[in-house]
């Protein structure tokens, strides 16, 4: 090995170590854990094999929260999305205002989630609250969102898309400047309309955004809790837990290590299965060019 590979890699040193011992070290040991008993002051941890697993697939608490995530998910994954391409496209026009609309749609990704679970919890306030407000100026009779297992799930999906459009807007936006104005042109020339236009042009060259805002959007779906912390705390009947919070709940309030790191490794197993899926599969329906 010459003198200027050796440099190289000694420059590159201090970012391997960090890398290795803050993400790849710790996602093995988590999977050594999920293999052994939580230990204890008199007794340290056991091999227990797949004994973790099978508590898992026993405990419906973990069905019920995957359930939730998956549903929660599918709310915000392609609402979010949609939201932010559409206010994408709005402040990328001509308009008055433009710059106004563009600090106002990214206001709510700048401020911490705690912070904007303390603004809903107002708004979802029964009676008080400014949903029940508003409706009680139509006559509808008052409703306590996050207290109904039928509505609470729907309504921390509402902060989470509230929250993310802004954030995954810019990239749009960017990208939406990014391209060569004299494609509109072209297509207005020959009579192409707008939504055509958007279809067959706008949209396949966005793709690439869109995947990656895609594999941001799944991992944002199944790393959230901080807000279901301070809104619902799981309720009511978990019908709001989420798999980080119910692996929360066992890791530091039952504090059962074996089983977090179980709960863990599938949840790593998801997101990598979900990650892989959309390079391979969307990535080979996207357009670099």
């Amino acid at each position: 090995m010459n003198t200027r590979a050796v440099h190289a890699y000694l420059l590159l040193l201090p970012a391997f170590v960090l890398l290795a011992a803050f993400t790849h070290w710790p996602a093995v040991a988590t999977v050594i854990d999920s293999f052994f008993s939580t230990p204890k002051p008199n007794r340290a941890a056991v091999w227990v094999g797949l004994e973790n697993y099978q508590v898992m697939v026993e405990d419906p608490v973990f069905w019920r929260a995957l359930r939730n995530n998956l549903w929660f998910a599918l709310g915000t994954i392609p609402l979010s999305i949609a939201l932010a391409l559409a206010m994408a496209l709005w402040v990328n026009g001509r308009i008055a205002g433009r710059a106004f609309l563009r600090l106002a749609y990214f206001t709510p990704t700048v401020l911490p989630m705690i912070a904007v679970a303390n603004i809903w919890l107002f708004f979802y306030t029964p009676t008080y609250g400014l949903l029940d407000q508003v409706g009680g100026a139509f006559g509808l009779p008052s409703r306590n969102w996050l207290g109904d297992p039928s509505t609470a799930l729907a309504a921390v999906t509402a902060v989470a898309v509230w929250k993310e459009a802004g954030f995954f807007m810019i990239f749009y936006l960017a990208a939406l400047q990014g391209l060569n104005p004299s494609l509109r042109e072209a297509a207005a020339i020959e009579g192409a309309s707008r939504w055509f236009f958007f279809r067959r042009v706008l949209w396949p060259l966005l793709m690439p955004t869109t995947l990656f805002i895609g594999v941001n959007a799944v991992i944002n779906a199944f790393r959230l809790v901080d807000h279901i912390f301070v809104m619902t705390r799981g309720g009511p009947d978990n019908a709001t837990a989420l798999l980080l919070y119910h692996l929360y709940e066992v890791g530091f309030k039952f504090w059962d290590q074996g089983y977090a790191a179980a709960i863990t490794v599938v949840m790593l197993a998801l997101l990598a299965l979900v990650a892989l899926l959309q390079f391979f599969v969307l990535d080979r329906r996207t357009h670099y060019q």
